[in-house]
């Protein structure tokens, strides 16, 4: 008797799962990179982004080879070294219809590319800015990132003696508008906060560790699997219930927190061992500055602000994406021009 393979299951617009693969990844065997890559193909497949609305941003380093392993029918910039936020920033001014998510890392983030990651913060731009954070440079052999704990160690022993950067609590006091930290060994939450952040109206940071198997996996690492399994705290346990979907949510009072996004979806945070909420900057900072304190490793929705408009929406700009603008509509008059020179006197 013959048998039938079962077709693939689809999303709401129709694809598969695979539909939002790319290519094979040419990283190394169990790296952390990997496991992220997979949850952000499930947050847009169990979404239903279209993998055409969405602009895949980079820069350099491992982590920034990554977007080719996901949305290969996305559009794609791979930028210079630490430059990944103008670009982005340029693209969603010009195509505010796309979804954008950048992939970077803490060297092509916290080093070469700080100051150009202050200001895509400080403006809102609209895109996922996603971080995977492993402590070293691994393109260059391994040596300290600006993210490295101090105490950490080498392969051979050489002792990180510099304070780490902490970009979540950065980006807090910086204006962002929504702030997470995720393990890549934690599928669950970080497909939600995924989902979360693809609904963000603004800049939606993930700092994510991401063990490098080659060059920080060893004892005496901090961002190594076992460290950062033995350390991991959650603040809350996470859902995300996209608007699409019915909205049902169990509210407990003192046990859960919803928090609505722009688009009508929401965020369920149900509390653990603390009673954290996200929208509290000032509980978020000093949460931060505790954990860092108590060598912590909190991770969850540590800081979100659905008030704060976007930049593309700050400018004020027309609802038509600029890139769809006609050169009648790019090119004012004499008039026009005239009254804006007036303006200026």
């Amino acid at each position: 008797m013959a048998t039938t393979t079962p077709a693939p299951q689809t999303n709401r617009v129709g694809l598969t799962l695979n539909d939002y693969k790319g290519a094979p990844s040419t990283l190394c065997a169990g790296c952390g990179h990997d496991a992220i890559t997979g949850q952000i193909v499930r947050a847009f497949y169990e979404l239903g982004v279209e993998p055409h609305r969405v602009a895949k941003l980079s820069g350099i380093g491992c982590s920034s080879k990554t977007p080719a392993y996901f949305l290969n029918k996305a559009h794609g910039f791979n930028a210079v070294h630490g430059r990944m936020p103008a670009v982005a920033t340029g693209a969603m001014l010009a195509n505010r219809d796309l979804i954008a998510i950048g992939v970077s890392g803490d060297g092509d983030t916290a080093s070469i590319g700080m100051g150009q990651f202050v200001h895509l913060v400080r403006r809102n731009v609209p895109m996922i800015y996603l971080i995977e954070n492993n402590g070293v440079y691994g393109l260059t052999k391994g040596q300290f990132s600006a993210t490295a704990d101090v105490g950490s160690t080498l392969k051979s022993g050489v002792a990180n003696d510099l304070p780490p950067i902490d970009l979540c609590a950065m980006a807090i006091q910086l204006g962002c508008s929504f702030v997470a930290r995720s393990f890549s060994g934690d599928p669950k939450q970080l497909v939600a906060l995924i989902e979360a952040a693809i609904a963000h109206q603004g800049t939606a940071l993930l700092d994510v560790i991401s063990p490098c198997v080659t060059f920080n996996n060893h004892e005496g690492s901090t961002k190594s699997y076992t460290a950062a399994k033995e350390h991991d705290i959650p603040l809350h346990t996470l859902g995300f219930v996209p608007a699409f979907s019915p909205i049902e949510v169990e509210v407990e009072p003192g046990e859960t927190k919803v928090v609505e996004m722009h688009d009508g979806s929401k965020v369920t945070i149900k509390k653990l061992d603390r009673d954290y909420d996200p929208t509290n900057k000032a509980m978020a900072v000093s949460t931060l500055l505790e954990a860092h304190e108590k060598a912590e490793f909190l991770t969850g929705l540590l800081y979100i602000d659905e008030t704060k408009p976007d930049f593309v929406t700050s400018l004020n700009l027309v609802d038509t994406s600029l890139s769809r603008l006609t050169e009648a509509q790019l090119r004012p008059g004499k008039a026009a021009l005239d009254q804006v020179m007036n303006g200026l006197k």
